[in-house]
């Protein structure tokens, strides 16, 4: 299987979908409309909505449906990164190999940008325009799947720890509880609405459930690496900022860190072989997210 052909046709299909979306912003101020297309078409790898869709495909289910749940992932991510870079926050210029959201647009701008993104994706989920389809009770659920992972007990609850750690010493058990709901906790969201909506049994969705913990964290701690190994051209953004942050680098070091990543990846691996050949596609991916340079 050709991983990458793989991945740029579910980005296509993605972007395709955000497209049209995106049409529906054009009542709003165009300085807003701006502000908010440039971070959701700035070049992203799409993991997020590319897992729900291919848990759901892995499960013997069409995308179609799924798409505007996958697309809704999507624009909370990129809101996510909008505040993150926020001087208030983590306050970085560069996202993507381009200047961030208030570099371009100014603060106040950037930050109304990501509370539309955020909030636009909520009208996305409920809009029979795209969800008329979906059986009622499956998005009332993945709604509440998809909010739980986002909010105050998912990423916003890990953003918030993670930045009233900074600069502190911190423990192993404040690093988990950051990884798991800053990064993790939308990352297996995104697994687990591909799964519900497929109608994945208890049995199925734990294992599932494990897989997207697993990629998720992975995903952190390759970030950590990154920060402190990568090359700046190929990340596309600042790097050894974390310094002063709770990262697997500084708590465990990097071979440790390194150890651990494989861990991850393999323990995803073996979470969905359940699938038989349908876990392919989902094993690769959890290889790229361990490996990755940008």
């Amino acid at each position: 299987m050709d991983l990458n052909k793989y991945l740029l046709d579910k980005k296509i299909l993605i972007e395709n979908s955000l497209k049209d979306i995106a049409l529906s912003f054009h009542d709003c101020p165009s300085p807003l409309r701006d502000a908010m297309e440039y971070t959701l078409f700035s070049n992203g790898k799409r993991i997020r909505p590319i897992l729900a869709i291919t848990t759901c495909e892995a499960m013997g289910k069409s995308c179609d449906d799924i798409l505007p749940f996958a697309c809704a992932i999507e624009m909370i991510h990129s809101y996510s990164l909008i505040h993150d870079d926020l001087p208030t926050m983590d306050n970085d210029d560069m996202r993507r190999g381009k200047a961030t959201c208030h570099k371009a647009f100014g603060e106040a701008t950037a930050l109304l940008a990501g509370d539309a993104l955020l909030t636009e994706a909520f009208r996305v989920m409920s809009d029979n325009r795209y969800t008329e389809r979906t059986n009622s009770r499956i998005t009332k659920q993945l709604i509440f799947e998809i909010s739980s992972a986002a909010g105050a007990m998912g990423m916003v609850g890990g953003q918030v720890m993670d930045v009233l750690s900074e600069g502190k010493e911190g423990t192993r058990d404040v690093l988990h509880y950051i990884h798991t709901h800053k990064t993790t906790a939308l990352l297996r969201a995104s697994v687990r609405v591909g799964a519900i909506f497929a109608g994945a049994k208890v049995r199925e969705l734990k294992k599932l459930t494990k897989y997207g913990e697993s990629v998720g964290l992975a995903f952190q701690i390759r970030d950590d690496l990154l920060d402190a190994e990568g090359e700046e051209m190929k990340v596309g953004k600042r790097l050894k900022k974390d310094s002063t942050k709770q990262t697997y680098m500084k708590h465990y070091g990097p071979i440790a860190s390194k150890i651990r990543l494989e861990q991850l990846v393999e323990d995803a691996v073996q979470a969905v072989q359940f699938l038989g050949r349908d876990s392919i596609i989902l094993a690769e991916i959890a290889r790229f997210v361990g490996n990755r340079v940008a």
